[in-house]
């Protein structure tokens, strides 16, 4: 329960964070030319608002709804989600969004999506600054990666160190590692001293995202690095430095192996109705082999762990006025990838892989860190600003499509096509919306 609270307030905070500034790029414009806002909403406040008010001398009103789907600004003369036809019936006013040129319309419009990927770049930006970029160089991973059974009958081998996919140097582990290996030709790698080139056939970046186990990650030794005193392995005797080498008769190459073990295992337990587990660990310590025995009552609180320390850990520190191309640089990477991998939401398994507010939520990590939190709240920054760019009736890039027409055709779509637009527009994304949420429900209860 804790968990999901902590996780529910970071993406409650980041998605307020992000509608207000989007909305308020839509307001910063109307203002500046001078269209009046009439009404300015946090959420949506569909029969009520929980809260609102309006200054004095201010044609503004500002409010904050109770639906937490998003926000709006209501600007005066144009049809959007208030669908006010009323007000388009009465004559035209200099103060309206109808009476201003297109291309004030056009800034107006993008306003929200500019502001976003504008936050965006500055909060990398400060995340660089602030916590400066470290990581550990594939090149410097001297075990290695480990490769699952698909990577293998392609060609891969565990021990394997990445060097690059169609001459572009491999960097860092992560999404655009993966990426860059789904769609290259030729992937080299280091194996044994030599360097060997690796043909890819056609492979899907969802499905090989998807793969479980992955289809590579980094390979670490099934040495313990450190034992958590009063744990089940501490109990049992398990010391730092022992090398594991079975358990209940798997035999383990790889601290990976090991994991992935005790997940199987937890799963089956489950699976039967038990409560405990029961572990016979084969070990080595210092050339000499042992068994023990020892019971769970949770297969991932076992209290022993290993990590990649004697890896060379690469890192960057930059100045503020440095901090800012780097920023722009990552912010810029980041949207590419994003728009380069849409392609696979328009594929079966990608409908499916389609989240709501649980998946979104579960980006965020379990304990309060916040360069986490800034990280995810620039990755859906970006998102926004991509998805309300769609030329799609309702979003703001359906919007920008029609004052463009307009702009080449000389001539306005007429009042009547954009309430009809508008409606068909909102019919699909809630349509999306419950689909998306559709789907975490599924995951949740399979």
């Amino acid at each position: 329960m804790e968990t999901f609270l902590i996780r529910a307030l970071q993406l409650m905070m980041s998605l307020s964070l992000l509608v207000i500034i989007h909305e308020g790029g839509h307001f910063f414009f109307a203002r500046l030319f001078k269209v009046r806002v009439e009404k300015f909403c946090l959420f949506f406040d569909p029969w009520f608002s929980l809260f609102k008010f309006k200054p004095k001398n201010s044609d503004t009103e500002y409010g904050l709804g109770w639906l937490p789907l998003g926000g709006y600004v209501k600007i005066a003369g144009m049809i959007d989600e208030s669908m006010d036809t009323e007000q388009m019936k009465q004559p035209e006013q200099p103060w309206e969004f109808r009476s201003k040129p297109a291309w004030q319309r056009l800034l107006i419009m993008v306003g929200g999506v500019l502001m976003n990927f504008l936050l965006a770049l500055f909060i990398y930006s400060m995340i660089l600054f602030t916590w400066g970029d470290s990581y550990v160089s594939l090149q410097d991973m001297k075990h290695g990666m480990e490769f699952n059974e698909h990577a293998e009958e392609i060609g891969f081998r565990d021990g394997d160190i990445l060097l690059s996919a169609d001459d572009q140097q491999l960097e860092r582990f992560g999404g655009d590692m993966y990426r860059s290996i789904a769609e290259s030709r030729i992937v080299k790698v280091l194996r044994q001293g030599k360097e060997v080139e690796i043909f890819m056939p056609e492979v899907s970046l969802l499905e090989v995202l998807q793969e479980e186990p992955a289809f590579v990650a980094p390979l670490i030794p099934n040495v313990v690095d450190s034992v958590i005193a009063g744990y089940p392995f501490a109990k049992a005797g398990i010391q730092q430095g022992d090398t594991l080498l079975a358990v209940n008769g798997t035999s383990l190459k790889s601290w990976n192996n090991f994991i992935h073990e005790l997940g199987r295992l937890q799963t089956e337990a489950e699976a039967n109705g038990k409560q405990t587990a029961d572990l016979t660990v084969v070990y080595s310590r210092a050339g000499v082999h042992d068994t023990l025995s020892l019971q769970t009552d949770s297969l991932f609180k076992v209290g022993v762990f290993s990590t990649m320390l004697d890896y060379k850990v690469t890192n960057l520190k930059y100045g503020f006025f440095e901090s800012f191309p780097a920023g722009i640089a990552l912010g810029v990477n980041t949207l590419k990838g994003y728009v380069n991998d849409m392609k696979y939401v328009f594929t079966k398994e990608g409908a499916k892989s389609v989240g709501g507010f649980g998946t979104i939520g579960s980006i965020f990590p379990e304990v309060w860190d916040w360069h986490r939190f800034w990280e995810m709240t620039a990755f859906l920054s970006i998102i926004l600003a991509f998805m309300n760019i769609l030329p799609i009736p309702a979003l703001d890039g359906g919007h920008v499509l029609f004052l463009l027409y307009e702009i080449i055709a000389r001539r306005k779509p007429s009042d009547k096509f954009m309430e009809h637009a508008q409606v068909v527009g909102m019919v699909l994304l809630f349509a999306l919306l419950i689909w998306a949420n559709f789907n975490d429900v599924l995951r949740f209860l399979f």
